[in-house]
């Protein structure tokens, strides 16, 4: 019986959540020969943790299942003992990469990946906090349903399990390394109010993590299908194509992984939306095989966005996520390049060549995000109100953030170089004495 990780990264008060996610365990441990490993790690509040703790505790006892509820402290330790014993030659720094004091999308997803790999789990099967399920005719519609119709198999035996395929004969004896949808409802990136105050201005800012070199036409069609998802459209009955699943069909919220993300981590940037969608791009680039379905999550904001410091935190993630463009957009074009070189004869990612290129893309001239600073504070400015008062805050930050993009990058070709350690140290560790 193989073990699978379903896992939930939150820092915020989502006990709803939580049961869904049990829900969704004992859909798959009663439709397929798995056992579900749940893995909630928890960087929220102790009152917050306890209400949790109180929602997974429902699942105790039901076959097949196991919950892994994790505050920092229990992931710390946990990190702590796989670093030492993987032999890095930084362990303080890797340390932090991966459990950082500020807040990472890249880091906590890594860390289900090493807890997954501690849990012998042969895929990870991700889901966030701000999401619910779709229902139809009052069932929630799980998205592991597909995740384990096609997930490690061979591409030319995952036929079966799909409504459709146009993947190439050429890739049938390569594994589908990723199954995926997206979601429904408001923006992945909560910037509808921009477009709402000035549909110029939204363009302006948005087509900035295009590359700067493409033309306007094609910024336009990246701005008119950014941070959208699927749309609003319900979910009706079951797609799923077998296919190479393009990085913009797939949301992190709703997505799984095999093998791969053993190969290859995510960015631990801070502070940086987007930074944990790379692996998305990698296995596309590499022709690793995938099948993107249509059991879309349900989006929606929390409301800690809304208020005053959620609005200045949530703009600072995203000022950093288009500086981080100017590196990720040369690794993605050069991965593309590359194409199904990016793997060996065992169709395993080629990991130095990758690290490679994170290492090269470090040397880029950093007048692209110069540029990109200058645009946001203009429009910005041009908003007013709440938006000008956090250009005026931003302006003296802006060589220090110039800065931190470069080492961001520095920081995840060094996690690259050291992962398969992380890895196999990680497989000998135990989570026995970590529950919290």
């Amino acid at each position: 019986m193989r073990k699978i990780c379903l896992t939930l990264p939150t820092n915020r008060a989502c006990a709803a959540m939580v049961s869904a996610l049990l829900q969704e365990a004992e859909y798959a441990a009663r439709t397929f020969d798995v056992e579900v490993h749940v893995l909630i790690l928890d960087s929220s509040g102790p009152d917050t943790f306890a209400e949790h703790a109180r929602a997974a505790r429902a699942a105790h006892a039901t076959p097949r299942i196991v919950v892994h509820h994790l505050d920092e402290d229990a992931q710390r330790s946990f990190l702590r003992e796989v670093v030492h014993h993987s032999g890095a030659l930084k362990p303080d720094l890797l340390l932090d990469l991966m459990l950082p004091d500020a807040v990472s999308y890249g880091a906590c997803t890594n860390r289900a990946f090493l807890v997954a790999a501690a849990l012998g789990c042969e895929s990870v099967h991700r889901r966030d906090s701000d999401s619910d399920y779709q229902v139809l005719d009052g069932e929630p519609v799980f998205p592991v349903h597909h995740e384990l119709m096609s997930l490690g198999k061979r591409a030319a035996d995952a036929v079966d399990g799909v409504t459709d395929t146009d993947l190439d004969a050429a890739h049938g004896d390569k594994p589908v390394s990723l199954v995926g949808s997206s979601f429904i409802g408001e923006l992945s990136v909560d910037i509808g109010e921009m477009l709402h105050l000035d549909r110029d201005v939204y363009y302006d800012v948005v087509s900035l993590w295009a590359p700067a070199e493409w033309s306007e036409d094609e910024k336009r069609g990246l701005v008119d299908e950014s941070f959208r998802g699927a749309g609003l459209d319900p979910f009706a009955r079951d797609e799923a194509l077998l296919t190479l699943v393009d990085p913009m069909r797939v949301d992190m919220c709703n997505v799984s992984f095999h093998r791969v993300h053993e190969q290859v981590p995510l960015p631990p940037a801070t502070d940086t939306i987007g930074s944990d969608y790379f692996l998305l791009h990698l296995v596309y680039d590499a022709t690793l095989p995938g099948v993107v379905h249509n059991r879309n999550i349900v989006n929606f904001y929390t409301g800690e966005r809304r208020t005053e410091s959620g609005f200045v935190a949530y703009q600072n993630r995203f000022v950093k996520f288009f500086l981080s463009m100017l590196y990720l957009n040369f690794v993605y074009r050069e991965m593309t390049e590359a194409g199904d070189s990016l793997l060996d004869e065992k169709h395993e990612v080629r990991v130095e060549h990758v690290a490679g290129l994170v290492r090269q893309s470090t040397e880029l001239d950093t007048a692209e995000n110069a540029e990109r600073l200058r645009v946001l504070d203009r429009s910005y400015r041009k908003i007013g109100g709440k938006y000008e008062e956090f250009a005026d805050a931003l302006l003296p930050r802006c060589e220090r953030l110039l800065d931190e993009a470069r080492q961001d990058m520095e920081d995840f070709a060094l996690l690259i170089e050291d992962w398969a350690a992380l890895i196999r140290a990680s497989r000998s560790t135990s989570l026995s004495r970590l529950h919290a």
